[in-house]
């Protein structure tokens, strides 16, 4: 569906054409942007305009849960970024996967369904001063869109709903190298874990998923299906934002609307009479307004843009989970490696998948989850795991042609901090991401003691008849100094940047959105998406980012005019 003028609702421009005028323009449609959408338009007396950068989502690997090997790195699902050369990781430059595509990064990543800890939003509340994004509060706004496959049940109806729009499931396969290592685990101290979600998210066991009946459930399947029809709601596709038009007003400055970059059938400019909400994620909402002129003012000056608002927290904050990658090669395991090896074994999972909706075509890239502390002075569980039953140098890459196991773990709360900044004031360029991974002597320690803790549970009993061997980084290396290198030398980021528009009082110079996610200084705009996250959660981060979009919805619902 295209962009049209409302002929009852439209302003002229200079040149006498018409600016379409939407009561909300909502930028990006990916988790949070299909969420918002469906609320905004549940009033029919409100028009909603849903703008999306990237192409529909009629690709097919969207929708089989494999397919995320084929549209990470695809420009027709994947924004294609990467990051500066990282000295935390050897000088090495990441790929940075982030959804160019009708449902953003629901429609590419793992669908691990993860809140995170109790701890993470109460951490939040202190530091805002505001109990409503204490856990406590934001628990029911993780229920009100959820259908969790065991929701009603009791002992999980306090914490799961049922009967929302998105679909949690457990996993449709189970692997005899994911069970022993989960045994191992156990072994050394981990406690096994039947629900991550609960607030308290220590244990082993495996990982729930966005999926319906072997399919990936993204966001535009939850969200904006359902509502196709409302003739209030305006979905438009490859419609890439230049800019925020922003106004003067007596008390400062007002998000009037957007101008789009030039694209057919598209007008130059979309107007908005109540709010323009930026969705466009922890990397693509800092560009937007730094382009804008939403920003740091250095930053601003050095690319020929005139700062109309100065707010040196926008694309700072950056915070990401690094991923070390241990592989273990293993001897009597059925593994992913072996299946894939023959041609029978390709077909076979093909078929199995085809006929039955199972199989490794459902999988999603990690199975097997653990959280645990790093070390045992650690006050909570500070790492996770993501156990896989393959090895691969990187995703998109060839399995490897031994049998193996991958070990991945990350730190849950890193120090580091780093940013994103606009290259040019052209907006098709693509941002200067900088995580900094590694920065930290803290991040280092908790790196090489994760590695260690990695190779204690590959050392248990349970493990012991399929004799795991470390292939990367390999035993030779044991001291702090040594692991922390090689983590430089195999992590990889997995997917989570969050943090780079920050909530924040008025008075905290870092801050960018308040604790209603309104962008300080200039009104009827708001962020809502992963990067108001002061904090990074403990976990997986799209579960989150849906929530905050629901906390948004209802705060806009509510707000007046």
């Amino acid at each position: 569906m295209g962009i049209f003028a409302d002929p009852e609702r439209s302003e002229r421009t200079m040149n006498g054409e018409e600016d379409p005028v939407y009561d909300y323009v909502i930028v990006g449609a990916g988790t949070a942007g299909c969420l918002l959408a469906n609320r905004l338009s549940a009033d029919r007396r409100c028009r909603v305009l849903l703008l999306e950068a990237g192409p529909r989502d009629d690709y097919l690997w969207v929708h089989v849960p494999v397919g995320y090997l084929y549209c990470i790195g695809n420009p027709r699902t994947d924004w294609l970024y990467a990051t500066e050369p990282e000295p935390g990781l050897n000088g090495r430059v990441l790929r940075y996967p982030r959804g160019k595509v009708l449902g953003g990064c629901s429609s590419i990543n793992g669908m691990i369904y993860m809140r995170g800890q109790a701890r993470d939003y109460d951490g939040w509340a202190r530091q805002l001063g505001d109990a409503a994004w204490s856990w406590d509060a934001c628990l029911p706004y993780f229920m009100r869109h959820e259908d969790h496959w065991r929701g009603a049940e009791r002992g999980f109806a306090p914490y799961h709903g049922a009967g929302g729009e998105w679909r949690v499931e457990r996993q449709r396969l189970s692997w005899e190298i994911l069970d022993a290592f989960a045994a191992a685990a156990r072994e050394a101290g981990i406690p096994a874990s039947e629900d991550f979600n609960r607030g308290d998210n220590e244990g082993v066991g495996y990982f729930e998923v966005n999926q319906r009946a072997g399919w990936r459930w993204n966001a535009v399947k939850a969200f904006l299906r359902p509502v196709r029809r409302r003739p209030n709601l305006v979905v438009q596709t490859g419609a890439q934002v230049a800019r925020l038009l922003l106004e003067p007003t007596p008390d400062g400055l007002r998000a009037v609307g957007i101008e789009l970059c030039p694209a057919p059938g598209a007008p130059p400019r979309v107007r908005a009479a109540r709010e323009v909400v930026l969705a466009a994620g922890a990397i693509g909402t800092p560009q937007i307004l730094q382009l804008s002129g939403v920003g740091p003012a250095p930053l601003l000056h050095a690319h020929g843009i005139a700062p109309r608002h100065a707010l040196a927290g926008v694309g700072a904050n950056l915070q990401d989970h690094l991923q070390i990658r241990a592989v273990f090669g293993v001897a009597g395991a059925r593994t992913l490696n072996g299946i894939v090896r023959s041609w029978h074994g390709k077909a076979g999972i093909a078929l199995q998948y085809l006929f039955t909706r199972r199989g490794p075509m459902s999988m999603s890239p990690s199975q097997l989850g653990a959280f645990t502390r790093s070390a045992p002075e650690q006050p909570w569980p500070n790492i996770e795991f993501h156990v896989q039953p393959l090895s691969l140098d990187a995703f998109g890459e060839p399995l490897h042609r031994t049998d193996a196991f991958t070990a991945s773990v990350c730190n849950l709360n890193p120090g580091a901090r780093g940013h994103v900044r606009i290259r040019s004031a052209r907006p098709e360029d693509a941002p200067c991401i900088q995580p900094n991974y590694l920065s930290t002597d803290e991040d280092r320690k908790v790196a090489a003691d994760s590695l260690r803790l990695t190779r204690r549970i590959a050392a248990m009993p349970a493990l012991a008849r399929y004799r795991p061997q470390e292939l990367k980084p390999g035993m030779q290396y044991c001291s702090d100094e040594d692991l922390a290198r090689l983590a430089g030398d195999i992590g990889t980021t997995i997917f989570h940047p969050v943090g780079t528009c920050r909530m924040g009082a008025a008075g905290d110079a870092g801050a960018v959105v308040d604790a209603r996610l309104r962008v300080h200084g200039i009104a009827a705009l708001r962020v809502a998406d992963a990067s108001v996250m002061p904090t990074i959660t403990s976990g997986n981060t799209n579960a989150p980012t849906l929530m905050i979009a629901e906390r948004a919805a209802a705060w806009i619902v509510a707000a007046p005019g």
